[in-house]
């Protein structure tokens, strides 16, 4: 696949094992245990979008996701469009929803499937990557329309209040998430020349870790 990098962002995980900090210095500390996770915040946000970055000790299992595109689930538009591979039940009375907005809410299910199959939730995501290709006659990605829709599945439960904080879909106002999920991976954002399938804007890896035994 051809990818030319033009952007990246750096991003989070979950639950339990959201322990860290941001303080750099005496990294040695940082060092994880055999079987730990540990994942380094944003200092003072309740609700970071992603994490600084994440460790993982020697022992723990890890699952590395291919990269996966959204599915062509829009019969009523025309093959090989962007808007082929929606799925308009995800949408369904929002306003303003974007195409990539609408194929990265697909692309985010599938690897919700994708990791049930591999006994595995979205909870247990510690890195991500996500390619863009710009829609049809636009300057840029559609990098916006993607944080709406990954915020739809990641990052969405306040680390103080532990309360779940309700997102937008296009221009619609916010309600609460598809899938509530205190993940926030490490996450790098990039917009490419191209993708494998004709009408791809979105296509996104994760890794995951096993919970301990």
């Amino acid at each position: 696949m051809k990818r030319s990098a033009k952007v990246l962002i750096g991003a989070a995980l979950t639950g339990s094992l959201l322990t860290g900090g941001t303080a750099l210095a005496g990294a040695q500390g940082w060092w994880p245990g055999p079987k730990e996770v540990r994942v380094m915040l944003p200092d003072g946000q309740s609700n970071p979008a992603i994490a600084n970055g994440v460790a993982t000790g020697g022992e723990v299992a890890v699952y590395q996701s291919s990269g996966l595109g959204p599915s062509a689930l829009n019969p009523s538009a025309p093959e090989g469009t962007p808007e082929r591979f929606t799925d308009p039940s995800l949408t369904e009375g929002a306003e303003g929803v974007t195409v990539t907005e609408a194929q990265a809410l697909v692309v985010l299910r599938n690897i919700k499937t994708n990791l049930e199959a591999a006994g595995l939730t979205p909870a247990d995501v510690i890195t991500m990557k996500c390619y863009l290709m710009k829609p049809p006659g636009a300057e840029l990605a559609d990098y916006a329309g993607w944080n709406r829709a990954y915020r739809q599945f990641f990052a969405n439960i306040d680390l103080k209040s532990d309360e779940v904080v309700p997102v937008p879909m296009g221009t619609s106002p916010a309600k609460p998430p598809l899938l509530a999920n205190k993940a926030r991976p490490a996450r790098a954002t990039m917009e490419v020349a191209s993708l494998a399938v004709k009408g791809w804007l979105v296509e996104v890896e994760v890794t995951a870790t096993y919970k301990k035994r």
